[in-house]
C-alpha cells in the first residue's frame, strides 16, 4: 500500500475537513453552474453569481445584494456594473424611496438565470443519481439546519 493509488481515498483519516469539503463542493458545483450559463451563449464571470444568488424578482438595493453576499458594497457595485454593461440588470429608482436604486434583471437578465436554473436541476438530478434520494434529503436537511443555525450564523 506505499502508491496513492492504493490508498483508499474515501479513508477518513484522509479526507479533508468538514469545512474544507463543504469549500471544495461549492466551488466544484459553483463552476459547473457557470460552465452551464457560458454554455448557453452568456458570458459571465464565477463571481457575477453573488448577484443572480441574491437578486429579488423585484429588484433589489445594492446594501441588500452585499450584505446576502457577505460583500462590501463596493465590491458588489463593481459586480453589478460589470453585468449593468452586459445588458443582464439595470438600475432604477426605489419606488418607495427614490433616493435608493434598486437592481433589476434586464429581459437578457432573466434568460440568464434561466440557464442557470436549468443547469442547477440538471445538477440536483446527478446529485440525486450519485446519493439516492434519502441521501439527498438528508443532505438538503442538514445543508439547511447549518445555514438556519444561530450558533453557526454568529448571531
Amino acid at each position: 500500500m506505499g502508491t496513492d493509488q492504493q490508498r483508499d481515498p474515501a479513508a477518513p483519516h484522509e479526507r479533508p475537513n468538514t469545512v474544507a469539503m463543504l469549500g471544495q463542493a461549492y466551488s466544484l458545483l459553483g463552476f459547473q453552474i457557470h460552465d452551464g450559463v457560458v454554455g448557453a451563449g452568456f458570458p459571465i464571470r464565477p463571481s457575477h453569481s453573488a448577484v443572480f444568488a441574491q437578486l429579488k424578482p423585484t429588484g433589489s438595493r445594492l446594501t441588500e445584494l452585499a450584505a446576502g453576499a457577505n460583500m462590501t458594497p463596493q465590491s458588489m457595485g463593481e459586480l453589478v456594473d460589470e453585468l449593468e454593461g452586459l445588458g443582464y440588470v439595470r438600475r432604477r429608482p426605489d419606488p418607495s424611496d427614490r433616493r435608493a436604486k434598486l437592481i433589476t434583471l434586464t429581459p437578457k437578465g432573466r434568460k440568464v438565470l434561466a440557464a442557470g436554473e436549468q443547469t442547477i436541476e440538471g445538477i440536483e438530478e446527478r446529485l440525486e443519481q450519485v446519493l439516492g434520494t434519502a441521501d439527498t434529503a438528508r443532505l438538503r436537511d442538514t445543508l439547511w439546519r447549518i445555514l438556519r443555525s444561530p450558533e453557526l450564523r454568529g448571531r
